[in-house]
């Protein structure tokens, strides 16, 4: 319970307002702003809307490319807002000790 404590107020310091705050395990981001989640839930429907759309089309291999090719794209743009409106993304493990690392 005390780590999900220190992990809002994590996310809660955020002076620059970033939708995206770096993941405390990892590398990547994980939302930190109500912008944020809706970033990801477009994405998620995106997604499965993708796969529903084509399931029904339900007409097998020549398919397969296009769909693998427009999930690919919902990505890479999910990735591309993730980098823009979010903290510079690094290796970290656990919650952040010194921040002056990334001035650097």
């Amino acid at each position: 319970m005390n780590m999900l404590k220190e992990y809002i107020a994590y996310l809660k310091d955020n002076p620059e307002h970033y939708w995206f705050k770096r993941k405390l395990f990892g590398w990547g981001w994980s939302p930190a702003t109500w912008e944020g989640v809706v970033v990801i839930v477009v994405a998620i429907v995106a997604i499965v809307g993708n796969s529903i759309r084509f399931d029904i089309a339900n007409s097998g291999d020549d398919m397969l490319k296009p769909f693998i090719i427009q999930t690919a794209i919902i990505v890479a743009v999910l990735i591309a807002i993730c980098y823009r409106t979010g903290e510079k993304p690094r290796w970290q493990w656990g919650f952040p000790k010194d921040d002056k690392k990334d001035e650097i």
